[in-house]
């Protein structure tokens, strides 16, 4: 087998991409929106994944009418968020602790790339393995969130590596679109919502398929896209 040519670094989406915490922030926007008067759905909730949480903020407001600013919606959802944490621990996705500790062994740094907000973030990085995380990038320290490509950016400036060299993992549409916009090489790992493929964009099932050979090879150009559709039986 042969050695991979490793990332420079790893840039990993946090919510619904490390941890499973998506019902946590819909079960929290639902909550606050109901204190409030109003009714939020799943559908509703499904479309905000990916965003920053201003952005959802004033999406759940034009929707719901309830009051607040947006910072007031969103300290109220997150405090939700960040509570259930505490009590249930944050579920990490199948494969993510895995690759975390094949990237430490192999010395490739790996920074958290995430649109919420220091503290939930802080939250995780205590319950990881120690050391896994060389940089934090959070939604409350940059100026645009995702889709632009400034986090990103900034995780790879943080680590002092060239943000082309390194790979950047995601579960979102527009996670995907901040990632590909910055120059890293992409994979998706689609959990809440679908991600359509892209010439450009290596999709999986599960972070249990993705090892340093996978991340090499994706380093290198190639496109692994393993959601796919199987083609047609043919019929005689």
């Amino acid at each position: 087998m042969h050695t991979p040519h490793l990332p420079a670094a790893v840039l990993w989406d946090m919510d619904g991409t490390l941890v499973d915490t998506e019902p946590y922030w819909m079960a929290a926007e639902t909550a606050v929106v109901s204190r409030h008067g109003g009714t939020w759905t799943t559908l509703q909730a499904l479309e905000l994944v990916g965003n920053d949480l201003i952005t959802s903020a004033q999406i759940i407001r034009a929707r719901t009418g309830i009051p607040g600013t947006d910072e007031e919606i969103v300290a109220e959802i997150l405090a939700g968020v960040v509570a259930r944490v505490a009590a249930d621990g944050a579920p990490w996705r199948p494969g993510a602790l895995e690759l975390l500790a094949g990237l430490r062994a192999a010395g490739v740094p790996c920074a958290l790339v995430t649109m919420s907000y220091q503290v939930l973030a802080d939250a995780v990085v205590a319950a990881a393995p120690a050391g896994a995380f060389d940089a934090v990038v959070t939604g409350d320290q940059v100026s645009h969130g995702k889709p632009h490509p400034e986090a990103y950016l900034t995780a790879a400036r943080r680590l002092g590596v060239d943000i082309t060299r390194c790979v950047a993992i995601e579960d979102s549409s527009v996670g995907v679109a901040a990632a590909l916009a910055s120059g890293a090489r992409t994979i998706a790992v689609p959990l809440m919502v679908p991600v359509a493929a892209q010439d450009s964009l290596s999709r999986l099932r599960s972070l249990a398929d993705a090892d340093l050979d996978l991340l090499g090879r994706v380093l290198g150009g190639e496109v692994v896209d393993a959601l796919e559709p199987a083609p047609d039986t043919l019929r005689g």
